[in-house]
């Protein structure tokens, strides 16, 4: 029952049809997904799929001198391993676990094979794809042309949308290693949202306290996101 339960936290598993969901369960494992615990590195090839179920996975691009720079976010909307049934075995980025919690996990080969039955699954799992992709261009995007208090706006807000609360638990300096800038840049977005009273930050806890503020404040990247996510995610698998 516990495991039932586990699988309607994500959307993607919540999508699947009854005779998939029945397939599915017995492989299905639960997992902790504690703080910075890598999920992946760069060219190697995964052995598991995830689907975060609390937790928040940052997929990140890592440079030769170290820096990083987020380039997606997935939480309870989907699941970490794209490139396995993509075709690609490995990817270039690193999954890195940006906000503790639950997921589960679904080993390589088993995913690899429900996409290849070219059913429901393979639509669900494209449309997702796509959904992401567009999270990863809208974040290119962003970073490029909004100002770094719009960045942190929809960068919270995206984190919100994979919470179950208002609160996030994360210090400036991860933050300012997710949007690939400098720690100070950060805390003074953080100090002008704080300032008009739409966020609260102390000791590495930030509450949102104004939401729709926070909405009225960033830029249109935040939108287009959720937009698409909604979009391609609503409709379920039949």
């Amino acid at each position: 029952m516990a495991l039932v339960l586990a699988c309607e936290q994500n959307r993607l598993l919540s999508r699947l049809a009854p005779e998939e969901k029945a397939r599915w369960l017995p492989h299905l494992e639960p997992v902790d997904l504690p703080l910075g615990l890598a999920l992946y590195e760069p060219g190697r090839t995964l052995s598991h799929v995830y689907f975060p179920t609390t937790a928040i996975v940052s997929i990140l691009y890592v440079t030769e001198t170290g820096a990083s720079a987020e380039i997606a976010m997935v939480g309870n909307e989907g699941l970490v391993g794209i490139s396995l049934f993509m075709g690609g075995d490995s990817t270039p980025s690193r999954g890195v676990v940006q906000s503790a919690g639950q997921g589960l996990r679904l080993r390589a080969l088993l995913l690899k094979e429900e996409f290849e039955r070219a059913g429901p699954v393979m639509h669900l799992m494209l449309r997702y794809t796509q959904a992401l992709i567009t999270q990863m261009s809208q974040t290119a995007v962003c970073n490029r042309h909004h100002s770094l208090d719009q960045q942190l706006c929809r960068w919270l807000l995206l984190s919100l949308d994979r919470l179950s609360g208002n609160e996030l638990v994360m210090t400036q300096e991860l933050i300012a290693n997710m949007l690939g800038v400098r720690r100070e840049g950060v805390t003074e977005a953080a100090l002008k949202l704080q300032a008009a009273g739409l966020i609260r930050y102390a000791r590495g806890h930030i509450t949102v306290l104004d939401r729709p503020g926070l909405e009225a404040r960033t830029c249109e990247c935040y939108a287009v996101v959720k937009r698409e996510y909604d979009r391609l995610l609503t409709p379920c698998v039949r």
